[in-house]
């Protein structure tokens, strides 16, 4: 009797904010359906596929949802992402100053380039506040732990310690 392999969805993601002036390209998901991220504002990125390194689902994801090549990236931080819905997930957080290309639309949601300053007002995940700080803030790399019971963070660990 013959295996049959059943594709599995990597608990391993990518995400990234990519750099323009003073502002952040944000995906704003509204068009997919049954979206954990629906009405959020976030980065761009995604699951691990088969095989890539966190590079490679890197700039795939970030060409597959903008159109854009990337030309230079920094890896920020480890997130570890905890709910009461789904399985742990893995994310590692990248920021981006360097492209080729034009924006494209995304099958996703609305690209859209946002003040830095101005991403704290939109629809964002509680813990991602956390981490657009130590962003703004320049720290070199974190590990960054944030459980969720719903949209509500229930816990936010950063660099082993307590920060909520």
């Amino acid at each position: 009797m013959r295996k049959v392999a059943m594709e599995m969805r990597s608990n391993l993601t990518t995400l990234c904010y990519i750099e323009k002036d003073d502002s952040y390209l944000m995906l704003h998901r509204v068009k997919k359906e049954a979206d954990i991220n629906k009405d959020k504002w976030i980065g761009v990125g995604g699951h691990f596929e088969a095989g890539e390194s966190p590079e490679e689902c890197l700039l795939r994801e970030v060409r597959e949802e903008t159109g854009l090549t990337l030309t230079s990236w920094k890896l920020r931080g480890v997130i570890t992402f905890g709910t009461d819905t789904c399985d742990t997930e893995y994310m590692f957080l990248y920021t981006a100053d360097g492209y080729t290309g034009t924006l494209a639309e995304c099958n996703e949601g609305t690209l859209e380039w946002v003040e830095k300053s101005a991403v704290y007002n939109l629809s964002i995940w509680e813990g991602d506040d956390i981490f657009f700080r130590l962003l703004e803030e320049g720290a070199e790399f974190f590990s960054l732990k944030l459980t969720y019971q719903g949209d509500r963070l229930t816990e936010a660990v950063l660099n082993g310690r307590n920060v909520k």
